[in-house]
């Protein structure tokens, strides 16, 4: 590994031995150990973790059953396509819709793991890496740190290029593939678009070329649908605090959300690999300018994941009760209908410290599960 990204990089092998020692040794460890290994002493656990060596260990003996546990207890059914389409020897880079803050790209290595890939690289955002709890799991899951936008406009043209160069090298050098969101945070109001700003950013180790700055990077779109959207409830209040005033997270807020997301009935669970990002569809915007460029592949990334997207019957309910139709009606039975009425009534019990409009409410929360029928139309 380049020393060059050690602000940056997972854990290696040399550096397992210690983190899980230190997992062993957590307080936390008898909640998580309860979960996971339910039938297990947590004196057991504990001899486990220290007695693994190497990244690919923890994630076959630890994350593997983790994200199995999670399947089992919280989706009714977990299904991927696409991925035969996909040869285990290649690096890609899987950009991805992001609607679940650790499920995402939690769930996927197990998909890829179970159909005989390398797991992959994980970003993993800067303002999740403050427990030291999460940092050990993060890192010895083959998390990155990614730094969130702010500061100058230097400091952040700087970390920019430095993830680039990463992510280039990572897939280049280290023939390994990352997952990494299509935007900043999960999209809250079912309307998955990718940040141009993250074309661009890919763009940025090897600005001499955009085509090849991108062909050599192995672009495959991901498509993730949960037919019951993690943290629907949060995300509706969140957005309706937001039409008002800036939304400020309270301590704690994230943790919450990465609880509720894996304890939340999920209902179906769909992964799509979608078709790579050829070298003759980038030559297509060849001519553009690098702006436009970064804005025409960002919508290509973006139509590839709206056609893949799984619509749920909730889907459909959703946007028939949101434009006060029956178009979709074929759809979905009347039980569907039923539970989604009564997922629905939910935000009337949801005890917040300010007025809601429950109109304007309904609304968004609707629009969460309407957005992707419009998108896929």
């Amino acid at each position: 590994m380049n020393a060059e990204f050690n602000d940056l990089r997972p854990y290696t092998d040399l550096e397992i031995p210690a983190a899980m020692s230190r997992i062993a040794s957590s307080s936390a460890l008898p909640l998580l150990a309860s979960y996971v290994f339910p039938d297990k002493p947590l004196a057991d656990v504990q001899q486990m973790l220290r007695s693994i060596q190497t990244v690919d260990q923890f994630q076959r003996t630890i994350m593997h059953t983790v994200n199995e546990q999670i399947i089992s207890q919280s989706t009714t059914a977990f299904t991927c396509g696409g991925i035969e389409c996909l040869s285990p020897r290649t690096p890609y880079l899987f950009v991805s819709n992001h609607r679940d803050i650790m499920l995402d790209a939690s769930l996927l290595q197990n998909v890829l793991y179970d159909n005989g890939h390398q797991t992959s690289q994980i970003t993993f955002g800067a303002n999740l890496m403050t427990n030291p709890l999460v940092v050990d799991i993060g890192k010895a899951n083959k998390m990155f740190r990614v730094e969130r936008p702010g500061g100058s406009i230097k400091d952040f043209y700087r970390s920019s290029m430095h993830l680039s160069e990463y992510i280039r090298y990572v897939i280049t050098n280290l023939k390994q593939s990352v997952w990494i969101a299509q935007r900043n945070g999960r999209t809250k109001d079912g309307n998955d678009q990718t940040d141009q700003g993250i074309i661009k950013m890919f763009c940025m180790s090897k600005a001499d070329d955009k085509i090849a700055a991108l062909s050599q990077l192995n672009i495959v779109p991901v498509a993730v649908s949960y037919e019951w959207e993690p943290c629907d409830i949060l995300k509706t209040i969140e957005l309706y605090v937001s039409r008002n005033v800036k939304y400020i997270k309270k301590p704690g807020e994230d943790l919450n959300s990465i609880l509720t997301g894996i304890l939340q009935p999920k209902g179906r669970v769909h992964f799509q690999f979608c078709k790579p990002i050829t070298t003759e569809e980038l030559m297509l915007f060849n001519e553009c300018t690098n702006n436009e460029y970064h804005k025409q592949v960002a919508l290509l990334v973006d139509s590839r994941i709206h056609s893949s997207y799984h619509l749920w019957p909730n889907n459909y309910i959703a946007h028939d009760m949101l434009y006060g139709q029956r178009r979709f009606a074929h759809k979905y039975t009347a039980a569907e209908h039923a539970a989604f009425e009564k997922r629905l009534t939910k935000l009337e019990r949801y005890d917040i410290d300010i007025d809601l409009d429950l109109d304007i409410l309904k609304d968004i929360f609707l629009g969460i599960y309407a957005n992707p029928v419009k998108n896929h139309q």
